[in-house]
């Protein structure tokens, strides 16, 4: 197997993405090769200062790198050889030694549509969604999507309960999935047209699980396995998760010390076993469903941790075929509720519109 890093992509690249693809090297069997993909004189100086020298490393210079407040789709456009672009090229169906997975902490838009642009799509699927692991009270679930697509129409969001079921069930082990469409309110009347006319369709998908609406404040309560929303509403409730968990422990830490000091050293196993149970960084990246390969996103400030456990988790999915799992049940969907979009269009240059 063929994984590809963006080691130039993050808050905190190239030395914690490289720190985190060195750690990963033994999790790997000796077949499988590492490509890390950047300004090759720099990572050839860090893998010299650390003594690297494996033969499952490969490295590919990229002379171009997206900034993080860049326009995507201009970004995508005006730098070819950018280490994203090389990456999905690479991921491409018409790359010559083809790369099984790429991950990139980088620009999100810029992953999006490049990934669009060079991998394509998987056959009948409308737009491609990010989905997320979000850790809960209750265990992990799913929230797809959170950025690629800003404006989804009806049959899209069917597509995202698709896509996150075959993702819950085939990575996360969940048998039966609960899948649930956010809305304002459970009751049938709420909502807008399009997300009716999404219910609807998503009621006729065949063997899915679907439950219905489900309310923001539900979601953590172990209400449902996979949670389809667009792309603003989910990426603004996975960032005031981050901010809200992190601000919780914060405090919770302050209240500790203030109130008894003593206590910090007994109560510090189960603090750091809470954290690590909802701490983004052990799930590495957020898959991005229904492109034709595997494209992980990771966080912006992913550290080493994150990187390793992206480049495992990037393994596992093409180890599981999920995307073999997800063209057999679009296309069920498909059958059963006949998309307005023409398959001449599904398949068609992708449109480029910047992300969230």
């Amino acid at each position: 197997m063929r994984i590809g890093v963006d080691v130039m992509g993050g808050d905190n690249a190239p030395d914690q993405i490289l720190k985190g693809s060195i750690a990963a090297l033994p999790l790997l069997p000796p077949e499988d090769r590492l490509v890390l993909v950047g300004d090759s004189a720099v990572i050839q100086e860090m893998l010299r200062e650390r003594s690297i020298d494996d033969p499952k490393l490969e490295v590919i210079h990229a002379t171009q790198v997206v900034g993080m407040h860049e326009s995507p789709v201009e970004a995508v456009r005006q730098k070819p050889d950018s280490s994203i672009n090389v990456l999905a090229k690479l991921a491409g169906p018409k790359s010559a030694n083809r790369l099984d997975a790429w991950i990139s902490a980088g620009n999100t838009g810029a992953c999006v549509a490049a990934a669009q642009m060079f991998m394509r799509r998987l056959r009948n699927v409308h737009r491609p969604g990010i989905a997320v692991t979000v850790p809960t009270f209750n265990g992990p679930i799913v929230l797809i999507d959170v950025g690629a697509n800003i404006e989804p129409k009806p049959h899209q969001l069917a597509q995202y309960g698709i896509m996150g079921e075959a993702y819950a069930r085939e990575i996360l082990g969940i048998k039966s999935p609960r899948v649930a469409l956010m809305n304002v309110g459970g009751e049938d009347s709420k909502g807008t047209a399009e997300i009716k006319e999404a219910r609807d369709i998503l009621r006729r998908a065949e063997g899915m699980n679907f439950t219905g609406y489900i309310e923001g404040r539900a979601v953590f309560n172990g209400e449902a396995d996979v949670v389809i929303t667009g792309g603003v509403v989910g990426n603004v409730m996975i960032k005031l998760a981050e901010g809200l968990s992190a601000g919780i422990f914060r405090a919770l830490s302050r209240e500790v010390i203030d109130t008894d000091p003593e206590l910090v050293l007994r109560l510090e196993p189960v603090i750091k076993s809470l954290y690590a149970k909802h701490d983004y960084h052990e799930y590495g990246g957020a898959p991005l469903l229904g492109v034709n390969g595997v494209c992980l996103i990771s966080h912006g400030s992913s550290v080493a941790r994150t990187m390793t456990n992206a480049i495992t988790r990037g393994r596992q999915f093409v180890l599981s075929r999920v995307n073999d799992v997800i063209t057999k049940r679009i296309a069920a969907l498909e059958e059963a509720a006949p998309s307005p979009v023409a398959e001449s269009a599904v398949n068609a240059e992708p449109e480029l519109t910047p992300r969230a």
